[in-house]
């Protein structure tokens, strides 16, 4: 037993608080300013997504590997090779936003930060509400141990 169920829930859960968190951003960046601010609030949301996916998803490829001998090094790997490049990309992705005419920076902001909250209540409701076993081939008092 792995972590697996507990990302994938993350994943399908984030994605729809993200979904939501789109329409929300993109009607009122319509309101506000127009198709700018509709594109703004809809490219927040899916840059939320994708930046904070990047890391269950490394995790759920290299849960891939239980079991080997690589299986620590290629965790740590790819979970801290995944929040590297996340930090580098978001520095230059937020630079080149802010650059250009056709976005509203207040509410691609605010779309993108809507986005890590939403993400952070899903994870902690997530990890709250799945199970996973910590122990395996244990067998509790009272129970009946068919290898007798």
């Amino acid at each position: 037993m792995n972590s697996n169920p507990v990302f994938r829930a993350s994943l399908v859960w984030g994605a729809t608080i993200t979904a939501a968190i789109a329409i929300l951003g993109g009607a009122i960046g319509l309101i506000v300013d127009g198709p700018r601010g509709m594109i703004s609030g809809l490219l927040g949301a899916v840059v939320a997504l994708v930046f904070l996916s990047v890391t269950a998803v490394s995790i759920l490829l290299a849960n891939r590997k239980a079991g080997s001998d690589l299986f620590v090094p290629i965790f740590f790997a790819s979970v801290m090779g995944g929040w590297l490049v996340k930090f580098i990309v978001f520095l230059v992705l937020a630079w080149l936003m802010k650059q250009q005419p056709w976005v509203n920076d207040t509410i691609f902001f605010l779309s993108v930060i809507a986005g890590v909250v939403g993400s952070l209540v899903v994870d902690g409701f997530v990890a709250a509400k799945v199970r996973v076993a910590n122990a395996s081939d244990v067998t509790l008092p009272g129970e009946q141990n068919d290898e007798k």
